[in-house]
């Protein structure tokens, strides 16, 4: 199976870095709210840049229809949605990429406080990294 380097590696390690704190500190079973504007602290300290509740327009064949708003907008680069919910289901995962798809950047974060442990998948446009073809030699 081939490889290809992960897009902003350092800079999302650095994100669920500040993530593992807050979730550290603060255990689950907060309010989403709780957790971002303590994520939000956490990545001001650590000289991360964003913006909080991003607004994305969605556009459907070249028309603007409607906007979302994303948890955080990283460096111009990162789309970053968190939850505080038991454990990530499908939808949430569909939202993220959506997310990501629609502002046409490549990478994205869904990270999730509500379980035990801390819960991140790091997520890529399909867009613009096709999945790589899988080896079939074996």
């Amino acid at each position: 199976m081939g490889e290809r380097e992960l897009p902003y590696k350092e800079l999302t390690h650095k994100i669920i870095g500040c993530a593992m704190e807050v979730h550290r500190v603060l255990g689950p079973g907060f309010q989403e709210y709780i957790y971002q504007r303590a994520l939000a602290v956490e990545m001001k300290g650590v000289g991360i840049k964003f913006e909080e509740e991003f607004e994305l327009s969605i556009h459907y064949k070249g028309n603007k229809i409607g906007l979302r708003r994303v948890d955080f907008w990283i460096d111009n680069t990162v789309s970053l949605e968190i939850k505080a919910k038991s454990e990530i289901d499908n939808s949430h995962m569909a939202q993220a990429i959506n997310y990501i798809e629609a502002s046409n950047v490549s990478t994205g974060l869904l990270i999730n406080f509500g379980a035990t442990s801390l819960q991140f998948k790091r997520i890529h446009n399909r867009n613009l990294f096709p999945p790589l073809p899988q080896d079939t030699s074996k």
